[in-house]
């Protein structure tokens, strides 16, 4: 596997290794001593698995302390465009957002630690994401921020129509607005 470390300290994209011949394609899509080794602490407790639409959007999520999550990004079939924003306080990069593209064709993965915000605009009808994350689902501690926020300038993709957004999705604060 090939661990690419990127501009915001902590975020890493990952590139398995894959062995494809006339069966079909196999890689290892998580190993918890490569990973530890690379800078992902193998402590995932939780897989998740979301199934959406092309022009969904999903986020910006996150949870707070002591249930703060980090989360191992992987898509199944079809495509995301995917986005990390820091939410670390003191963080040289906070507010400033990471962004790729993963696919089941590219195979590519994202790790965010804890203290970021993630969404994903899904790019193709059909996308299957599988995230692990590093505690437990917490409803009391599930916060977001404005997907839409000019503060954070995310170029998100165009579409012929409207993202496809939860209620929640289109309420939360922008970033100036979060506290701390």
């Amino acid at each position: 596997m090939n661990f690419i470390k990127t501009e915001i300290d902590g975020v890493i994209v990952v590139e398995p290794k894959t062995f494809s011949d006339s069966r079909g394609l196999f890689y290892e899509n998580y190993r918890k001593e490569l990973f530890a080794a690379n800078g992902i602490p193998g402590d995932f407790v939780q897989d998740n698995i979301s199934s959406s639409a092309k022009g969904a959007l999903r986020g910006l999520h996150y949870q707070i302390a002591p249930k703060a999550q980090a989360k191992l990004l992987h898509v199944l079939h079809g495509s995301v465009f995917d986005v990390g924003v820091d939410l670390r306080p003191g963080s040289r990069t906070y507010g400033k957002y990471f962004s790729v593209i993963l696919s089941a064709q590219n195979r590519k993965m994202l790790y965010l630690p804890k203290g970021f915000a993630h969404g994903f605009c899904v790019l193709e009808d059909g996308t299957e994401f599988l995230y692990k994350v590093s505690d437990y689902y917490s409803p009391e501690h599930e916060r977001g921020v404005l997907w839409s926020d000019p503060a954070l300038a995310i170029p998100w993709p165009k579409f012929d129509r409207e993202f496809i957004l939860s209620e929640k999705d289109k309420k939360y604060p922008g970033l100036r607005d979060l506290r701390p």
